[in-house]
């Protein structure tokens, strides 16, 4: 029998904080159990397994995330919009590393298909980039190249992986310039062309 007032909802949340205190990894169907002081059957009333856990957590996540991006790209275009979706971005990885690294686990597309989070994630940042210009298969590349950008600055810093002297925050800073910089000339693939679509149309 489930514990009264544990909930799907509840679960998740300590998966989340325990995601950030110890790491996505360590995030077990036996540590929940050992937080709520039950056994792991009763956690099985509300979750399927382990990996329905780390999915269900990576999409809150994924949803805690779009949902600062979408706040601070809000009004905005262009380069501010790239900015402010960057730092966004930057913000939520670093001080919320647990469930960061959720929102980059692997979940099947079935799934994904399904989600609405995920969904939204797609419709800002494509929003955003067609705001450049940019149409496919162009808008797919300028994506992986952000997300490749992103991530990999974020997962460097944390990791103290800069030891130069420059200032973390003003190379951050120089990288967006020169994102902004490739993206207003992009070289688009042949046969190809820009669409002008406005970010609020998008």
């Amino acid at each position: 029998m489930a514990r009264a007032g544990l909930t799907t909802e509840r679960v998740v949340a300590a998966a989340a904080d325990l995601a950030d205190e110890a790491g996505f990894e360590n995030v077990t169907v036996s540590a929940l159990a050992r937080h709520f002081g039950v056994k792991d059957a009763s956690l099985y009333s509300h979750i399927k397994s382990l990996q329905d856990l780390r999915t269900r957590l990576a999409l809150a996540a994924g949803g805690e995330l779009i949902d600062r991006i979408a706040a601070a790209v809000a009004g905005r275009a262009g380069k501010d919009a790239l900015t402010a979706f960057a730092n966004a971005y930057r913000e939520y990885a670093l001080t919320h590393p647990g469930r960061y690294a959720a929102t980059q686990s692997r979940v099947d597309q079935t799934t994904v298909a399904g989600s609405p989070a995920l969904l939204r994630t797609a419709e800002i940042t494509y929003g955003m980039l067609r705001a450049y210009g940019l149409d496919e298969p162009d808008l797919t590349d300028a994506v992986r190249l952000l997300r490749s950008t992103f991530h990999g600055y974020c997962a460097l810093e944390a990791g103290g992986g800069f030891g130069a002297p420059r200032d973390v925050q003003k190379s951050w800073d120089r990288a967006i310039d020169a994102l902004h910089v490739a993206l207003e000339h992009w070289p688009h693939e042949a046969g190809t062309r820009p669409t002008g679509t406005p970010l609020s149309e998008a």
